[in-house]
């Protein structure tokens, strides 16, 4: 699986963590910066995972702010984006196997490497149910996206 990863300053710390625990897991990964702990504005980040996973160019990302609750909030002003925060492996997997969730969100300033490694792997090992329930459910979601899309 292709997975885009992308930090704000205070999720840098578990920036190379992250990286070489999806590469163990065989996955590929596409950086998406920061590398610094210079200040950046999360929504930013959030935007260019966003748009990657929305244009095919990575099936997957994983984004880390210093709670995950920011980029997850502003990744899900996309359509189509099903961010969540993670921090624990029953989300990490549930998330994607009922909701079809395409974006983790973690916290650096939440959460140590040994939890985010158990986290990561869930997601990546997770598939959408595709049951009938859930599929009904994401339709919803695709309903109000529509209905409250600009220009309608």
């Amino acid at each position: 699986m292709r997975i885009a990863c992308a930090f704000d300053h205070a999720g840098v710390p578990l920036r190379q963590f992250v990286f070489e625990t999806l590469t163990a897991l065989g996955h590929e990964t596409v950086d998406l910066g920061v590398a610094t702990t210079d200040p950046v504005d999360y929504p930013d980040v959030a935007r260019r995972a966003a748009e990657i996973v929305l244009a095919g160019d990575a099936d997957r990302a994983v984004i880390v702010c210093g709670s995950g609750a920011g980029v997850a909030i502003a990744a899900c002003k996309f359509p189509g984006i099903r961010a969540f925060v993670g921090h624990d492996t029953y989300t990490g997997h549930q998330a994607v196997e009922h909701d079809d969730g395409n974006v983790l969100c973690m916290g650096g300033r939440v959460i140590g490497p040994l939890i985010a490694a158990e986290v990561l792997a869930a997601f990546c090992g997770a598939t959408f149910s595709g049951e009938e329930r859930h599929v009904r459910r994401i339709g919803k979601i695709a309903d109000i996206e529509r209905e409250f899309a600009p220009g309608t």
